[in-house]
């Protein structure tokens, strides 16, 4: 994969909630996303994740850092018509389907936003065929247009969320935890259509998510996230097959196993930062164990990771 649709380089996202307190909520995160992959975002809550998805897409404005998409610069200066053109293509799923959409907006009127504000449809009768050809594309029917938001299952309204993204046909989506608040039988069938949409359509995304197992079903390579740092990256089977840094094989050791047996003697890891020993001069950044493998690390044990790492 060469081809690079997104760029984060450094980016940092501090709240000040009075002096002296600074929340580092996103702390010198950098990644690439490649176009046509989806890179996953895991880490427990609060770790800052979300934040960094909504700083990507800039519903916060960066405290430092950049977010070159196409290789534009997201949070450099920009015209609202310049805006306008940024959020065509760059779109997001929100984690709560009953909360992001308004209940008293019809179901056609919440899809058709997008529609209405970049002027897709020349009148309201291709307007209207464009939201049934959505509906249609994520599994619900015409006759759902003109009902309402509480009217809906919460997996149907994940459904009509991502309708809704998909209306401005966007290069990008984030899908900031978008099956947490689902049951687990709707949740695959939710992955499974995003999975569907992203070979026909070829997009791209950045999926955030707790749930380790279902992102490494729907993700080409994942980072893991810890207080604001990005702390391990790779693809997903490597990640899972060779955890290097102790968080993620504290978070890979919580999954559950459907053998009881070994549930009943399998130990969990616990992840102590204190655990590290690092000394006062020494530089932590990311740094490659293996082809594509990065770990937030010391250079004393990116020589121990590189020892332990199996080929």
């Amino acid at each position: 994969m060469t081809d690079k649709l997104l760029e984060i380089k450094n980016l940092k996202q501090h709240f000040n909630i009075g002096k002296p307190n600074m929340v580092k909520a996103v702390d010198g995160v950098s990644f690439d996303i490649y176009r046509g992959e989806t890179l996953g975002l895991v880490g427990e809550s609060g770790c800052g994740k979300s934040t960094t998805g909504r700083s990507i897409i800039r519903l916060y404005d960066a405290t430092d850092g950049q977010v070159l998409f196409n290789g534009e610069d997201v949070h450099g200066k920009k015209s609202a018509k310049e805006l306008k053109k940024f959020n065509r293509k760059m779109q997001m799923i929100f984690q709560d389907p009953y909360a992001s959409l308004n209940p008293r907006m019809t179901v056609s009127d919440i899809i058709a936003e997008g529609i209405d504000i970049h002027g897709l449809a020349k009148d309201k009768k291709e307007r209207m065929e464009k939201v049934y050809a959505l509906l249609e594309t994520v599994g619900l029917n015409k006759e759902h247009a003109n009902r309402y938001p509480h009217e809906f299952s919460g997996g149907q309204r994940q459904r009509i969320g991502i309708a809704r993204a998909l209306a401005v046909d966007p290069d990008f989506i984030i899908a900031d935890e978008p099956i947490s608040a689902l049951d687990v039988s709707i949740q695959a069938q939710v992955v499974n259509l995003m999975k569907k949409l992203q070979r026909e359509k070829g997009l791209t995304y950045l999926f955030i998510a707790h749930d380790l197992s279902m992102v490494k079903y729907i993700s080409d390579r994942i980072g893991v996230m810890y207080f604001g740092k990005l702390v391990e990256l790779a693809t997903a089977d490597d990640l899972y097959n060779n955890p290097m840094h102790p968080y993620t094989q504290s978070l890979l050791s919580a999954i559950p196993l459907p053998d009881p047996e070994t549930e009943r003697t399998r130990k969990r890891k616990s992840y102590d930062p204190k655990s590290h020993n690092y000394g006062d001069n020494e530089k932590l950044e990311m740094r490659e164990i293996a082809p594509g493998h990065f770990v937030y690390c010391s250079e004393k044990e990116e020589k121990q990771y590189k020892a332990q790492y199996i080929k």
